[in-house]
């Protein structure tokens, strides 16, 4: 069936077309949106410092609440939201995840413990889980396959531009509110809790407006036939829930049959024997029993997943060169993601900065460093790729390496005028890889699987990024006494990093060369 731009149905674009302008429209909005979502996210580092007193915790505390029990959750949920955005309308789920991440943030400022924060990171992770699964289906289906990675670029400087904000409008509000009102105002709130509170409310006006956005049709832009529409989208995300919510992971293994139900109970059993070790020998019981849940859920996921969509298993766990570009962008994130949330205590903390001077400097040069990036990055991506069919993966390579000596130099400065600048280069340099390593997996998969291949990459940037990275940094800083060990310790990582990007570089061609076969083989309908 061919879409000629007069024929094209409501939604719809012509393949290998420019993108129409309604396409940039919608790309807008949607940056907009990933801005929101960072400074929901982001804006707890620039307020970790008087978290930390107020709620007596620890830095191994912080780095929990700010990755691991956010992280888990918003990789969990975001499989079967990935594959309800397969299935329903993107626009209407990222609606109403929009409304809940931005009740839960205002609600972290009625924090009164530790606890009631963790509780309501989890709710803005799930919330958030909604958006990046529906953005990319949404851009993938508008934006044709050679600007597919400029696109994606685009959007993903949101993270950059919202994690800045965040940092500026946090310092801001903390130091304002707490000179404002040293012994607490209205409600006995003091300076975090407002501006929790302040960031979140924003968000509710923004879910009206991405009400209005019109669905293209699915696959258009590669002049593929539209897929039927799902008859029970919601009866699926109920189906996949079952597959990856414990303890209800053990009646979806029931439903595939006796061996598939002692394989998962074998595997809960090993997890909870390694978390049980790991708490023997010291470790936070908080931190390695969300991990433990994130693993085994996500094994009893996997697991469903290659009972019930053999295609969609095939062309994602099955195929190598798509779990290679997760891990090596997973592990780019592992230090980015610590580094994002440590330079605000370090500037604090060690080199007494101000939070205003230092949500201003962090967040400009955050923001700034990360819109450069991603954007060029994404450029750069592109033309690679038109020389390469692996070219996209080149950027990752130079993402995972080039950050690494201005990290050492941050985080061993004694001046602010070091800590900036010096940020500010490893932001630029490690950002480029985001919008390359994402849509090398968008183009590993068919277009019905997008919003599940989307899941699934963003499971390698919060389990293997947000949910250890800050942490570990956090748990190296209480054992040592030095943030600066803490950050410096995850470098560790870059040679696996490395090496899993440039097998990825090798496997990638054939990967994309056969994806259609391998679907049919698996028993797609092509």
């Amino acid at each position: 069936m061919a879409y000629a731009p007069e024929a094209a149905e409501p939604g719809g674009i012509p393949p290998a077309a420019a993108a129409p302008r309604y396409a940039w429209y919608v790309l807008f909005i949607l940056f907009l949106v990933y801005v929101l979502n960072f400074i929901d996210r982001q804006i707890i580092s620039i307020l970790a410092e008087d978290i930390k007193r107020d709620l007596g915790l620890r830095d191994e505390d912080l780095g929990f609440l700010y990755g691991t029990a956010f992280g888990v959750f918003y990789s969990l949920f975001g499989i079967p939201l990935g594959r309800l955005a397969d299935n329903w309308h993107r626009g209407r789920l990222m609606v109403i995840g929009l409304a809940l991440w931005s009740t839960m943030t205002a609600l972290s400022g009625l924090s009164r413990s530790g606890g009631h924060l963790a509780a309501a990171r989890i709710g803005v992770g799930i919330g958030e889980a909604t958006a990046s699964p529906s953005a990319y289906s949404l851009i993938s289906d508008w934006f044709p396959k050679r600007l597919r990675a400029t696109a994606l670029s685009i959007y993903s400087a949101g993270l950059y531009v919202g994690g800045g904000c965040s940092l500026f409008i946090g310092g801001l509000i903390v130091q304002g509110w707490n000179r404002a009102y040293p012994g607490g105002g209205p409600w006995g709130l003091v300076g975090w809790q407002a501006a929790f509170l302040a960031v979140g409310v924003p968000g509710l006006l923004v879910a009206a407006w991405i009400a209005t956005l019109r669905e293209p049709v699915r696959g258009a832009v590669e002049g593929l036939p539209p897929p039927a529409p799902h008859p029970a989208p919601f009866r699926a995300f109920l189906s996949e829930l079952v597959t990856i919510i414990p303890p209800l992971t053990l009646v979806g293994a029931l439903a595939g049959g006796a061996r598939a139900f002692l394989v998962n109970l074998l595997a809960a059993g090993l997890t909870v024997a390694a978390v049980v070790g790991l708490v023997a020998m010291g470790e936070p019981w908080p931190q390695w029993t969300a991990v433990g849940i994130g693993i085994y859920a996500v094994f009893s996921w996997a697991c469903a997943l290659r009972r019930r969509d053999p295609p969609t298993f095939a062309l994602i766990i099955g195929t190598p060169a798509f779990v290679l570009t997760v891990v090596a962008y997973g592990l780019n994130a592992f230090i980015a993601y610590a580094a994002s949330f440590w330079a605000a205590p370090y500037a604090l903390r060690v080199l007494g900065a101000s939070p205003a001077t230092a949500g201003f400097f962090l967040g400009a040069s955050g923001a700034l460093g990360g819109f450069l990036g991603v954007t060029l990055g994404g450029v750069a991506a592109d033309r690679l790729r038109r020389r390469h069919p692996a070219g996209r993966l080149m950027v990752v390579i130079f993402g995972a390496v080039v950050p690494l000596p201005f990290l050492v130099l941050a985080f061993t400065a004694d001046s602010t005028a070091l800590l900036y600048p010096m940020l500010f280069a490893a932001q630029v340099t490690a950002s480029v890889a985001l919008g390359a390593a994402a849509a090398t997996t968008q183009d590993l998969v068919l277009p019905r699987m997008r919003g599940t291949a989307t899941a699934t990459f963003f499971i390698g940037t919060t389990l293997l990024g947000l949910a250890l990275g800050p942490y570990l940094a956090g748990r190296v800083s209480t054992l040592s006494g030095s943030l600066s060990i803490g950050m410096l310790s995850l470098l560790a990582s870059a040679p696996i990093t490395l090496a899993a990007a440039i097998a990825a570089f090798r496997l990638v061609p054939a990967a994309e060369r056969s994806r259609e076969d391998r679907a049919r083989a698996a028993g797609e309908a092509l």
